[in-house]
């Protein structure tokens, strides 16, 4: 009898186990597992955490697919000729085609970051970081899926999830932050943010997500082009600055483009201020600024007028 109860006991808990095993995780568990990973390579890399969720959701199967499972791939991105790592061989579009194997699923990422760094994925860059619509046609323009329906399973992941409100959210420390300890950004003053360190300057970035540096005593454009690699004539058009101009102690100088609209709603001139002070502190293109105001270029603000940083709600 007690043999009995023994074998009954054992096949519960093998049947307990096996459903453990196959029960499959949900978009909202894999979500709340992967948003800060989202989140940071948001910070490091300007790609909107939503459309990486939403990525990372479709591809993966929300982690369940067996290229998620066996080989952390959660992108489906395959091995092309310049990858010297692990392979995972599947079927796809092709027979038994070679998929990258990664250590763990934030090496995945990582990689995925990168991997848009390629030229081909250019223009995405050019984007509003908040123009997850862009993102997604854009993803599939460049190349990205096969599927005419890519775009359209992106954004309805996107709005169905509500993943856009991982986008508004921001890292203080990337390297020291936990997965429960995400702070959102605060609507005001830009947030200087630390994300990284080069050897002389400290990486920061507006509450838009461009990042800047902060102008020292010694340096040069030609400092500048050799630590970021960056052309006297980028930082020249990034910041609205003179051909001539000399930089200055003090001054903040972008390493990226401004984006077309801020955080922000609008901005109170205090007295002397520029527009390209005002383009300056918020991180906005500032021809954007000018035409969003109805001012002529050139033109200066008086103190206490109103400057919009996003659509005026007047137009």
């Amino acid at each position: 009898m007690n043999k009995v109860i023994s074998i009954i006991v054992s096949l519960a808990f093998v049947c307990f186990a096996f459903n453990g095993l196959s029960q499959k995780q949900t978009p909202q568990q894999y979500i709340a597992k992967w948003k800060s990973e989202a989140i940071s390579q948001m910070a490091q890399h300007s790609i909107p955490a939503s459309i990486t969720l939403a990525q990372g959701i479709l591809e993966s199967g929300s982690g369940n697919s067996d290229l998620a499972k066996v080989a952390n791939n959660h992108f489906g991105i395959k091995c092309h000729s310049t990858w010297t790592g692990e392979t995972f061989i599947k079927d796809d579009d092709e027979k038994d085609e070679c998929f990258r194997k990664y250590n763990d699923a934030s090496e995945s990422y990582t990689d995925h970051s990168l991997f848009l760094k390629k030229n081909r994925y250019k223009p995405l860059f050019e984007l509003d970081l908040y123009d997850y619509k862009g993102w997604a046609k854009g993803l599939k323009k460049a190349g990205y899926a096969t599927n005419p329906k890519y775009p359209n399973l992106l954004i309805s992941l996107i709005e169905r999830y509500n993943l856009t409100k991982y986008d508004t959210q921001s890292i203080i420390a990337v390297e020291e932050v936990k997965k429960d300890e995400i702070e959102p950004i605060l609507i005001g003053e830009p947030v200087q943010e630390e994300i990284s360190m080069s050897i002389y300057h400290t990486i920061n970035k507006t509450a838009n997500l461009v990042p800047y540096i902060i102008i020292k005593d010694d340096d040069t454009y030609e400092k500048l082009e050799k630590e970021f690699g960056i052309r006297k004539r980028q930082i020249v058009k990034y910041n609205d600055l003179s051909k001539t101009h000399e930089l200055v102690k003090g001054e903040r100088i972008f390493l990226k483009p401004k984006r077309c609209k801020s955080k922000e709603e609008l901005h109170f001139v205090k007295q002397g201020e520029t527009m390209r002070d005002i383009s300056q502190k918020y991180g906005v293109k500032l021809s954007r600024l000018y035409k969003r105001n109805h001012l002529d270029e050139g033109s200066q603000p008086k103190a206490g007028q109103k400057i919009y940083l996003r659509k005026n709600k007047k137009d």
